[in-house]
């Protein structure tokens, strides 16, 4: 049933590997469902509810993803989306969370309607061919900075931005150990290499004392203190208008900045370059923004994540169905699900950027219109933390730098479109 409905063997996978993969995305994003909650409670939002919502908007936007667009990417409550809802809205414009909530809900609306009709379809595919190889880069430079982060191998310095970090620590000598230990298995070709390195590091913390095993079961909080709560009037307020725009301009080139770059390191991009099925991914996220705000969290999005499972041979949509099912399960298994720090999972993240690296190498040098917008974007997704910025720099970039050099004939519509609109974004409501 399971090679009939998702196509396996036609995908060069099977079940083993698909669940594996599923497990290894699962591990490297789970820390999602107690940040997001702690990020939004700051709003006053229930703890515990904005837990619930998040397992559930991630489940229900995984098991789309599986089941209907057959794609092994992963969902869940974006970062930085989260930060955006809690400190610029409901802090810093003074609204009601409830409020902000219901200008999620529209964002989503719109993302259905742009959807239904192919204008995010003709968005993705209008993506120039250097910079979907410089996206897939700028994501694996992304989860890169972020592992090392993560790991304690970088930290912020006042003087220098970003400097060593204490690399005495325990954490991060164990952090270390694990990419080395990855590397070394996926040299040798052990199958799960990445899952086992994320287990070995967590099982060691637990034994050094350096990490707590918290428990393996717990019955699933109230969902009642944010459900349904968003106030979709007083988000069709004319001041709340650039915050809509900003949740669906944000989300929508997260959204398919990891699409492209996921997949293409995946081989999932057919002999064009172009996503078949795109239409059914990208209404994944849409109705899993909708239902987010209905349940009580900030914007769903696709998570880079989706790389490590990727990684581990992952290539359709069981592999999205197996994240759905183990999301369901972190209702009752938080306390195992949190047992797992971050710096177990960040040696798979940094291997999986070793490979996204790898895109750098199939931009056309040699014309330098196509290398330097392509540089840009992806050097300004690790340096600015964020996958939709440095896909809006190498946009204005791509377009401005070919018309300074009269390549007037490589500029789509769509791209001048979408340069314009991105600069329209910075200027009034970045």
């Amino acid at each position: 049933m399971l090679e009939s409905f998702f196509k396996l063997k036609e995908h060069g996978t099977d079940v083993r590997t698909e669940v594996l993969a599923g497990f290894t995305t699962f591990l490297t994003m789970a820390y999602i469902v107690f940040v997001n909650p702690s990020i939004l409670s700051l709003t006053g939002m229930d703890f515990n509810a904005v837990f619930v919502a998040t397992c559930l908007a991630a489940a229900l936007g995984c098991a789309i993803m599986g089941l209907v667009a057959n794609y092994p990417m992963a969902l869940a409550p974006g970062m930085g989306l989260n930060a955006y809802f809690t400190f610029s809205v409901v802090q810093g414009m003074g609204v009601s969370w409830q409020v902000a909530l219901g200008a999620v809900f529209f964002s989503g609306i719109i993302f259905l309607a742009v959807s239904l009709f192919k204008v995010r379809e003709a968005i993705v595919n209008a993506i120039p061919q250097s910079l979907k190889f410089a996206i897939s880069a700028g994501v694996g430079l992304f989860l890169g900075i972020i592992s090392l982060k993560s790991a304690g191998v970088i930290t912020g310095s006042p003087a220098t931005l970003v400097t060593l970090g204490d690399i005495h620590a325990p954490t991060t000598l164990l952090a270390i150990f694990g990419f080395f230990l990855i590397v070394a298995l996926e040299y040798r070709r052990v199958h799960g290499s990445i899952i086992i390195g994320i287990l070995t590091v967590t099982v060691l913390s637990v034994l050094l004392g350096l990490s707590e095993f918290k428990g393996v079961f717990s019955a699933p909080p109230s969902l009642a203190p944010t459900f349904m709560q968003m106030d979709l009037g007083g988000a069709l307020n004319v001041g709340l208008l650039g915050v809509v725009f900003v949740f669906f301009f944000v989300d929508l080139f997260d959204t398919t900045g990891t699409l492209v770059g996921v997949s293409h390191r995946a081989g999932l991009l057919d002999k064009d370059g172009k996503l078949p099925r795109l239409k059914r991914a990208l209404m994944a996220d849409s109705v899993a923004i909708v239902a987010g705000a209905a349940l009580g969290t900030s914007s769903t999005t696709a998570y880079v994540e989706s790389a490590a499972g990727t990684a581990v041979g992952g290539r359709t949509g069981l592999t999205a169905t197996v994240v759905a099912i183990l999301f369901l399960a972190a209702l009752f298994f938080a306390p195992l699900a949190n047992s797992i720090p971050a710096y177990a999972t960040a040696p798979a993240l940094c291997y999986v950027a070793v490979l996204m690296a790898r895109g750098l190498a199939e931009i056309a040098w040699d014309d330098l219109t196509e290398a330097a917008p392509a540089v840009v974007t992806a050097i300004a997704m690790p340096f600015t933390f964020s996958i939709a910025d440095g896909i809006a720099f190498g946009f204005i970039s791509f377009v401005v730098i070919k018309v300074l050099a009269g390549r007037f004939s490589d500029l789509r519509p769509a791209v001048i479109i979408i340069a314009g609109l991105w600069l329209v974004k910075f200027a009034f409501f970045h």
